[in-house]
Protein backbone atom coordinates (compact mmCIF):
# COMPACT_ATOMS: atom_id res chain seq x y z
CA UNK A 1 0.00 0.00 0.00
CA UNK A 2 1.16 3.55 -0.65
CA UNK A 3 2.88 5.71 1.93
CA UNK A 4 2.56 9.46 1.48
CA UNK A 5 4.55 12.21 3.20
CA UNK A 6 2.89 15.61 2.89
CA UNK A 7 4.86 18.81 3.18
CA UNK A 8 4.29 22.50 2.69
CA UNK A 9 4.26 25.77 4.59
CA UNK A 10 2.05 26.21 7.66
CA UNK A 11 -1.57 26.72 6.65
CA UNK A 12 -1.15 25.04 3.26
CA UNK A 13 -3.73 22.40 4.22
CA UNK A 14 -1.56 19.35 4.90
CA UNK A 15 -3.65 18.00 7.78
CA UNK A 16 -6.91 18.71 5.98
CA UNK A 17 -5.62 16.95 2.87
CA UNK A 18 -4.47 13.99 4.99
CA UNK A 19 -7.98 13.65 6.48
CA UNK A 20 -9.50 13.83 3.00
CA UNK A 21 -7.10 11.15 1.72
CA UNK A 22 -8.05 8.91 4.65
CA UNK A 23 -11.76 9.44 3.96
CA UNK A 24 -11.31 8.62 0.26
CA UNK A 25 -9.24 5.51 0.97
CA UNK A 26 -11.66 4.21 3.59
CA UNK A 27 -14.60 4.86 1.22
CA UNK A 28 -12.80 2.53 -1.20
CA UNK A 29 -12.53 -0.08 1.56
CA UNK A 30 -8.82 0.45 2.20
CA UNK A 31 -7.64 1.27 5.72
CA UNK A 32 -5.64 4.47 6.05
CA UNK A 33 -3.71 5.79 9.02
CA UNK A 34 -2.33 9.30 9.54
CA UNK A 35 1.04 9.10 11.30
CA UNK A 36 2.90 12.14 12.59
CA UNK A 37 6.64 12.64 12.85
CA UNK A 38 5.90 15.43 15.32
CA UNK A 39 3.72 13.37 17.71
CA UNK A 40 6.45 13.33 20.40
CA UNK A 41 6.59 17.12 20.20
CA UNK A 42 2.93 17.34 21.22
CA UNK A 43 3.63 15.04 24.17
CA UNK A 44 6.50 17.29 25.27
CA UNK A 45 4.38 20.40 24.75
CA UNK A 46 1.61 18.95 26.96
CA UNK A 47 4.14 18.05 29.66
CA UNK A 48 5.66 21.53 29.60
CA UNK A 49 2.27 23.23 29.91
CA UNK A 50 1.30 20.89 32.75
CA UNK A 51 4.57 21.58 34.57
CA UNK A 52 3.96 25.30 34.05
CA UNK A 53 0.60 24.94 35.78
CA UNK A 54 -1.37 25.59 32.58
CA UNK A 55 -2.49 22.17 31.29
CA UNK A 56 -3.76 22.19 27.72
CA UNK A 57 -7.42 21.39 27.18
CA UNK A 58 -6.85 19.57 23.88
CA UNK A 59 -4.00 17.32 22.72
CA UNK A 60 -4.13 19.01 19.31
CA UNK A 61 -3.54 22.52 20.65
CA UNK A 62 -0.52 24.07 18.96
CA UNK A 63 1.96 26.45 20.49
CA UNK A 64 3.82 26.87 17.22
CA UNK A 65 6.81 28.67 18.69
CA UNK A 66 7.29 26.01 21.37
CA UNK A 67 6.81 23.09 18.96
CA UNK A 68 9.37 24.55 16.54
CA UNK A 69 11.90 25.07 19.32
CA UNK A 70 11.32 21.58 20.75
CA UNK A 71 11.92 20.06 17.30
CA UNK A 72 15.09 22.10 16.88
CA UNK A 73 16.46 21.02 20.25
CA UNK A 74 15.54 17.35 19.80
CA UNK A 75 17.31 17.35 16.44
CA UNK A 76 20.32 19.11 18.00
CA UNK A 77 20.58 16.42 20.68
CA UNK A 78 19.94 13.55 18.26
CA UNK A 79 19.32 14.40 14.61
CA UNK A 80 17.32 11.20 14.04
CA UNK A 81 15.28 11.17 17.26
CA UNK A 82 11.97 12.13 15.67
CA UNK A 83 12.36 9.99 12.57
CA UNK A 84 13.54 6.97 14.60
CA UNK A 85 10.36 7.12 16.69
CA UNK A 86 8.34 7.66 13.50
CA UNK A 87 9.94 4.61 11.83
CA UNK A 88 8.94 2.46 14.81
CA UNK A 89 5.32 3.66 14.50
CA UNK A 90 5.33 2.98 10.76
CA UNK A 91 6.66 -0.55 11.31
CA UNK A 92 3.80 -1.28 13.73
CA UNK A 93 1.03 -0.45 11.22
CA UNK A 94 -0.65 -3.54 9.74
CA UNK A 95 0.14 -4.44 6.13
CA UNK A 96 -2.46 -3.28 3.64
CA UNK A 97 -2.86 0.12 5.29
CA UNK A 98 -2.23 3.36 3.42
CA UNK A 99 0.00 5.60 5.52
CA UNK A 100 -0.14 9.40 5.38
CA UNK A 101 2.36 11.58 7.22
CA UNK A 102 1.00 15.12 7.30
CA UNK A 103 3.89 16.91 9.00
CA UNK A 104 7.14 16.11 7.19
CA UNK A 105 9.80 18.81 7.27
CA UNK A 106 13.03 19.19 5.29
CA UNK A 107 15.22 17.41 7.89
CA UNK A 108 12.95 14.34 7.60
CA UNK A 109 13.08 13.82 3.82
CA UNK A 110 15.85 11.23 3.66
CA UNK A 111 14.42 9.15 6.50
CA UNK A 112 10.86 9.06 5.16
CA UNK A 113 11.92 8.28 1.61
CA UNK A 114 14.05 5.40 2.94
CA UNK A 115 10.85 4.13 4.57
CA UNK A 116 9.21 4.11 1.13
CA UNK A 117 7.13 7.27 1.41
CA UNK A 118 6.22 9.25 -1.70
CA UNK A 119 6.58 13.02 -1.33
CA UNK A 120 3.46 15.15 -1.80
CA UNK A 121 3.84 18.92 -1.82
CA UNK A 122 0.75 20.80 -0.65
CA UNK A 123 0.88 24.42 -1.75
CA UNK A 124 -1.37 27.37 -1.01
CA UNK A 125 -0.63 31.05 -1.62
CA UNK A 126 0.33 33.23 1.33
CA UNK A 127 -2.91 35.20 1.16
CA UNK A 128 -4.78 31.91 1.67
CA UNK A 129 -2.47 30.39 4.30
CA UNK A 130 -2.35 33.36 6.67
CA UNK A 131 -6.13 33.53 7.38
CA UNK A 132 -6.21 29.75 7.82
CA UNK A 133 -3.40 29.90 10.35
CA UNK A 134 -5.15 32.65 12.27
CA UNK A 135 -8.46 30.73 12.24
CA UNK A 136 -6.89 27.57 13.70
CA UNK A 137 -6.71 29.12 17.13
CA UNK A 138 -3.09 28.18 17.80
CA UNK A 139 -1.65 29.55 21.03
CA UNK A 140 1.24 30.98 19.01
CA UNK A 141 2.09 30.80 15.32
CA UNK A 142 5.40 29.30 14.26
CA UNK A 143 7.52 31.60 12.16
CA UNK A 144 7.72 30.63 8.51
CA UNK A 145 11.42 31.52 8.54
CA UNK A 146 12.14 29.10 11.42
CA UNK A 147 14.78 26.44 10.58
CA UNK A 148 12.03 23.77 10.74
CA UNK A 149 10.22 25.47 7.88
CA UNK A 150 13.08 25.59 5.37
CA UNK A 151 11.98 24.47 1.91
CA UNK A 152 12.24 20.83 0.91
CA UNK A 153 14.77 20.69 -1.92
CA UNK A 154 13.47 17.55 -3.53
CA UNK A 155 11.10 17.17 -6.46
CA UNK A 156 7.80 15.85 -5.11
CA UNK A 157 6.18 12.75 -6.52
CA UNK A 158 2.85 14.61 -6.50
CA UNK A 159 1.80 18.24 -6.14
CA UNK A 160 -1.45 19.54 -4.69
CA UNK A 161 -2.54 23.14 -5.25
CA UNK A 162 -4.80 24.10 -2.36
CA UNK A 163 -6.03 27.46 -3.59
CA UNK A 164 -9.70 26.54 -4.00
CA UNK A 165 -12.34 25.37 -1.59
CA UNK A 166 -12.75 22.16 0.35
CA UNK A 167 -14.65 20.48 -2.50
CA UNK A 168 -11.72 21.09 -4.87
CA UNK A 169 -9.27 19.68 -2.33
CA UNK A 170 -11.52 16.64 -1.80
CA UNK A 171 -11.45 16.10 -5.57
CA UNK A 172 -7.66 16.20 -5.57
CA UNK A 173 -7.59 13.65 -2.74
CA UNK A 174 -9.84 11.32 -4.75
CA UNK A 175 -7.67 11.79 -7.85
CA UNK A 176 -4.47 11.04 -5.95
CA UNK A 177 -5.96 7.93 -4.33
CA UNK A 178 -7.00 6.68 -7.79
CA UNK A 179 -3.55 7.50 -9.25
CA UNK A 180 -2.02 5.38 -6.52
CA UNK A 181 -4.03 2.40 -7.74
CA UNK A 182 -6.75 2.36 -5.10
CA UNK A 183 -10.03 1.58 -6.85
CA UNK A 184 -12.93 3.79 -5.79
Amino acid sequence: MPKLALYGLPGAGKSTFARLLATQAEAAGVPCKVVKIGAPLYELQALMYTLAGRPLLSPTTQDGLLLSDLARHLRRINSTSLTDLFAAKVAAVPAGTILVCDDMRAPDVEAVTRLGFLLVEVHAPQETRWPRRQARGDLTLAREDHPNEVPVHRTPDHRVANDGGLAALRGQAATLIERLGVKM
